[in-house]
C-alpha cells in the first residue's frame, strides 16, 4: 500500500504517516533504526553514479534513496527530513544536530566577507552570538531591528545594513524567544522583494518558527525563503534529544545539506527515529500545553505581584501586532515571559519557591520549564541589547507544558507569595 500523502492531508495526519513507507522495509507498521554508518554499493557503477547524484544533482540516481556514509544522509534522515518538509509545506528540509547547527550552516551558506544581514530583536541568545560574535570574525555587518511590525523601524536597519555591505540575509524570529514579540512577515518579504526590485540582489527571508512551530504557523505559505525550527523544542517535546531543522526549496535547501556532510553536523540514526516517533504527537501535546497556558497567563495577568504578561492571546485589538497576530498566527503557542514587580532579587526569590515547575533552560517540553533569561539563555548579551529586546532583571519566561493545570497554577501562587 502506497504512504504517498494526499495533497490535502491535515498537518495532524502528516505528522504520522509523512516520510515512511512500510513497503521499504519489511512492512513494518514503524519505521526501523538504520543504525549503520555505511553503506554497501550494488556495482562500482552504481558507486560512481551515487557519488556524482549526491554532489553533482546528475546521473541515473537522482531521486533514489541510494546512501552513502551516514554522515552525508541515511534513511532515518531521509524520513525525518520528508515528514518536516511535509509539515512546513515544503519543497524540502534539511536537519541538524541542533538548533545552533541549523542557524550556523545557514549563515555559512549565505554569508561572504563584506556582506551584511539584519536580524529582529529579540532573539535567541546563541543566534544573538552567531550573528554578533561569530560572524563579524568573518567580516559580515549586522543591524538589527526592535519593532517587526513598524516598517520605519525595520528599513532603518535595513538602510544601516546596506551602508555596511550588500544585505544577504533577514533573520526574524516570530514569535520571539523569550517575549513572543510579532514580526510581520508578509511585510519584511515584500521588503526583500523591494531591495531585489531596485537591481541589487534579494536578500534570502530566514524565520525562525520554534515558538510555534508547523501546526499553528506557517512561514513557508507567507513567502519566506526559509523556515527554521529547534526541533529540539515542540517537536522532540520531551526534553530528551537535540535537533534542528530548515525547509524551503529545494534549490535553497541541498546546498545546506552539502555543507552539512562537511561540517559533520548530521542527525544519527537513533535521534532522527526518536524525533519521527515523538513528532506523531506534536499536536496533541501543543495543545493540551496552549490550553494550560490560558489559564495560566489569566492566572498571572490577574496578580497583584505581576508587572507585565507578553502572553499572544491578551494582545489588545486594533493592535498592529493584534493585526499581523490573526493573519499570520492559527493559536497563541504555550510560551511567553511576565515579569513579577521588582526586579533580580524578587525574581530569584520567586524561582527557588517553585516546587512543582523546573528551573531549567529550553522550552517546548511535556514538563513546565521557567527560566530568568538574564541570567540564563540570554547571558551572554550585552546589557543593552536585553533591554532593547524588552528582557529586564524581573522577565522570566515560561514553557507550560501539559500537567494538569490546576497544579500548575498552585505551585506558582506559593511561589508569588515568597516575594
Amino acid at each position: 500500500m502506497s504512504d504517498e500523502a494526499p495533497p490535502r492531508w491535515h498537518a495532524e495526519t502528516l505528522a504520522v504517516r509523512a516520510g515512511y513507507d512500510p513497503s521499504e522495509a519489511a512492512n513494518a507498521a514503524k519505521p526501523p533504526i538504520y543504525m549503520s554508518s555505511t553503506f554497501a554499493y550494488a556495482s562500482a557503477r552504481q558507486a560512481k553514479d551515487i557519488h556524482e547524484a549526491y554532489f553533482d544533482g546528475t546521473g541515473p540516481e537522482v531521486g533514489r534513496t541510494a546512501h552513502i556514509y551516514a554522515r552525508l544522509g541515511h534513511p532515518n534522515l531521509d524520513m525525518v527530513e520528508t515528514r518536516l518538509a511535509a509539515l512546513d509545506g515544503a519543497e524540502a528540509a534539511a536537519v541538524f544536530n541542533s538548533g545552533m547547527a541549523t542557524h550556523s550552516a545557514i549563515a555559512l551558506a549565505h554569508l561572504r566577507p563584506g556582506d551584511s544581514m539584519v536580524f529582529s530583536r529579540p532573539i535567541y541568545g546563541g543566534t544573538n552570538g552567531l550573528y554578533t560574535g561569530l560572524m563579524p570574525d568573518f567580516g559580515v555587518h549586522h543591524a538589527t531591528f526592535t519593532d517587526g511590525c513598524d516598517r520605519d523601524d525595520v528599513m532603518a536597519a535595513v538602510d544601516r545594513a546596506l551602508a555596511l555591505g550588500p544585505l544577504r540575509l533577514i533573520l526574524i524570529e516570530s514569535p520571539a524567544n523569550p517575549t513572543a514579540a510579532i514580526v510581520d512577515v508578509a511585510m519584511i518579504v515584500a521588503i526583500a522583494d523591494a531591495i531585489g526590485a531596485r537591481g541589487g540582489a534579494r536578500p534570502l527571508v530566514v524565520i525562525d518558527n520554534t515558538l510555534l512551530g508547523p501546526l499553528m504557523q506557517r512561514p513557508i505559505a507567507l513567502g519566506v525563503d526559509l523556515c527554521m525550527t529547534s526541533l529540539t523544542k515542540y517537536c522532540g517535546g520531551h526534553s530528551d534529544l537535540l535537533a534542528g531543522g530548515v525547509s524551503g526549496r529545494a534549490a535553497l535547501v541541498g546546498p545546506l545539506r552539502l555543507l552539512r556532510t562537511t561540517l559533520g553536523s548530521h542527525l544519527d540514526p537513533y535521534t532522527s527515529w526518536l524525533l519521527l516517533r515523538s513528532m506523531e504527537t506534536v499536536h496533541l501535546r501543543a495543545e493540551r500545553a496552549m490550553e494550560n497556558a490560558r489559564r495560566v497567563a489569566e492566572f498571572l495577568r490577574a496578580h497583584p505581584k505581576v508587572a507585565e504578561i507578553t502572553y499572544l492571546g491578551f494582545l489588545a485589538d486594533g493592535t498592529r501586532e493584534r493585526a499581523v497576530y490573526d493573519r499570520q498566527c492559527s493559536a497563541a503557542g504555550s510560551t511567553f515571559s511576565f515579569a513579577v514587580k521588582g526586579g533580580e532579587a524578587e525574581a530569584f526569590r520567586f524561582l527557588d519557591a517553585l516546587r512543582l515547575l523546573r528551573f531549567a533552560v529550553s522550552l517546548g517540553g511535556s514538563e513546565t520549564l521557567i527560566t530568568h533569561p538574564a541570567t540564563t539563555t540570554h547571558y551572554a548579551l550585552q546589557p543593552q541589547e536585553r533591554i532593547a529586546g524588552g528582557i529586564t532583571d524581573a522577565t522570566l519566561r515560561l514553557s507550560v507544558g501539559i500537567e494538569h493545570v490546576d497544579d500548575l497554577i498552585a505551585d506558582l501562587s506559593r511561589a508569588l507569595d515568597a516575594i
